[in-house]
């Protein structure tokens, strides 16, 4: 395979469904570990040039993040799924219309994430009771993601189609390149201008609309697959409700799952500081040990959905079974690595001996969780590749909503103490890692349920 075969959508409705996913879950694997490392690097470089505070600030900041960019997640998401239903359908001219109506669908999400972010941010985190000590930094950190969220907002949505063709090696390019620049910016706005928390917030929004610009051109590039003009960025109800039909189940995913973050975040608040800034700690390794799952997850949905376009569906099977082997032997590897090397991850964010151990202590109860989220992750996938997006939602509700929330504050008056007024810290741990086991018993109940059979059975057919 020469460089330019590497950097083209690629068709996986043919070869060894274990190859296809890999070649595709590779290049996907280190554009999810490029993408954390944003918020990684945000947290080391305000942890050590500012101080433990504005760490917390930046991790406090996150769930209002999350909450109002799920509008995009929601199209980002159907983006990929129909992308990929046309592609192995070869159907040109629809995927064409899709491509266009996601680039219009993007645009109208970014306006409208801007508006309503820049209005909501302090007050959300005055409701959430921020400490005072880092509420004008979460601030200042939020309006200046809100305000470059388009950048943010296309990236994903562009990445998406990009992947929904099988073309995970160009938005790896792109994001690591990105990923450079956001480190080189990240330093030199922190500790050469002190910027502080903003310093951080202004160069991720840079280094993404950089990467956003450079998924439009690689587009723009791909004319033997379909049709960019300016026609195609007419809004048709046939291809946006397709669009918001597949993808807005994940937004309200997303929006749930922040909602309860919201929710548990007040708790972590309540708890002081060192719990917050702790949690940013933990937050930021979940990530990097959350991607492998993340990326097979991703990579069931983009291989489902070409062979459900294909009406391949004895493919779709041999790649579950093939994709979960390779997830759980990813997961068990990392959960080792977390139990061993705990403690060293966690010094690389602060230099504070509890704060240290009392992070470590936390992940080391979640660290079988990831084990189970990979069962989640890749069932799920499959269930979204097929167009069954309504039942991981339904999934991440009941495990989240109705498991993690209570779970968590049940755990915390019950073990409170003159130590611990509000509670033990490892109650947020203990909360996360039930829902996980149970999220993977929901899913494969709902797999082999089948409902994501009976929606493939229909997908092929453009009209539904």
């Amino acid at each position: 395979m020469n460089i330019k075969q590497i950097f083209s959508a690629h068709d996986m409705t043919e070869g060894a469904p274990w190859q296809r996913l890999a070649e595709f879950a590779g290049p996907m694997l280190l554009g999810n570990l490029a993408q954390q490392l944003y918020n990684t690097v945000d947290s080391i470089v305000v942890g050590h040039y500012v101080g433990d505070n504005a760490l917390a600030a930046v991790g406090s900041a996150s769930p209002i993040l999350n909450l109002l960019l799920a509008l995009f997640v929601g199209v980002s998401t159907g983006a990929g799924i129909v992308v990929s239903q046309y592609y192995g359908a070869s159907d040109r001219e629809r995927l064409s219309e899709a491509i266009g109506n996601c680039i219009t669908l993007g645009a109208i999400a970014s306006v409208a994430t801007m508006a309503i972010g820049t209005l909501i941010a302090r007050p959300m985190l005055e409701l959430l009771q921020t400490p005072a000590s880092i509420i004008d930094w979460c601030t200042d950190y939020l309006i200046i993601f809100f305000l470059g969220a388009v950048g943010f907002t296309f990236y994903n949505i562009l990445s998406g189609i990009l992947r929904g063709m099988g073309d995970s090696f160009s938005a790896l390019g792109f994001l690591l390149l990105a990923t450079v620049l956001n480190i080189f910016m990240d330093v030199w706005f922190v500790a050469g201008f002190q910027m502080g928390v903003a310093g951080v917030a202004l160069a991720t929004i840079l280094a993404q609309s950089i990467s956003a610009a450079l998924c439009f051109v690689k587009l723009l590039f791909m004319r033997d697959v379909f049709d960019l003009t300016p026609a195609m960025l007419r809004l048709r109800r046939r291809s946006a409700m397709r669009i918001i039909r597949v993808g807005v189940p994940s937004g309200i995913t997303q929006a749930i799952m922040s909602v309860a973050m919201l929710v548990v975040q007040s708790l972590t608040n309540s708890m002081g500081e060192m719990v917050i800034t702790a949690n940013v700690m933990i937050m930021r390794v979940d990530g990097f040990a959350m991607m492998p799952n993340f990326s097979f997850g991703q990579a069931l949905s983009v291989y489902a959905g070409q062979n459900v376009g294909a009406g391949r569906l004895d493919r779709v099977a041999q790649g579950r079974k093939q994709g979960m082997v390779m997830s759980v032997g990813f997961s068990c590897v990392v959960t080792l690595a977390i139990l061993v090397f705990g403690r060293y991850l966690f010094s690389v964010f602060s230099d504070t001996v509890e704060l240290i151990a009392l992070a470590n202590r936390m992940m080391s109860i979640m660290a079988a969780g990831y084990i189970a989220m990979a069962v989640t992750q890749v069932l799920g996938g499959v269930m979204r590749g097929a167009g069954d997006t309504m039942t991981p939602m339904w999934i991440s509700m009941i495990t989240t909503v109705v498991m993690r929330v209570p779970l968590a504050y049940m755990f915390a008056y019950f073990s409170h103490s003159d130590i611990w007024p509000h509670g033990r810290p490892e109650s947020l741990s203990f909360s996360l890692l039930i829902s996980w086991l149970a999220g993977a018993v929901i899913s494969y109940a709902a797999y082999r349920h089948g409902k994501w059979r009976r929606i493939a059975m229909t997908a092929a057919n453009p009209e539904n």
